[in-house]
């Protein structure tokens, strides 16, 4: 087996805690369908926000989807000027022996246009 990343963006039309959880929890059934991934095998969760994202932690989503065991972690984007707002990213870290250019990153929402190349429909 080898470490290996899932990348996956989605974005909220509202700085609302729901809003908040239910994008995020969208994007990890989808990263977590697509790549036909075992919780057991996730070696962590990054998450990251946009700083106009504070009503509530992405990876509280990932806690109530019953994620107890694997390390969840937050914070916040660099504020760059210009960059797309309301935008909740994630990385998970993931032990498989699937190969990394076999893996299905997920973009959803207006974070689609972060990799046109990867997103999905």
């Amino acid at each position: 087996m080898s470490l290996r990343g899932i990348r996956g963006a989605t974005t909220v039309s509202a700085n609302e805690a729901g809003e908040i959880r239910a994008a995020t929890r969208l994007l990890l059934e989808d990263l977590v369908s697509g790549n036909k991934v075992q919780i057991e095998d996730l070696a962590a969760a990054f998450f990251t926000v946009t700083d106009d994202l504070d009503a509530a932690f992405p990876a509280s989503a990932a806690r109530l989807m019953g994620w107890q065991h694997v390390p969840l972690c937050d914070a916040r984007e660099i504020p760059v000027p210009g960059s797309l707002p309301r935008c909740i990213r994630v990385l998970l870290l993931w032990n498989t022996e699937v190969l990394q250019r076999d893996i299905v990153h997920i973009y959803q929402g207006e974070a689609r246009c972060l990799r046109p190349d990867l997103a999905s429909s």
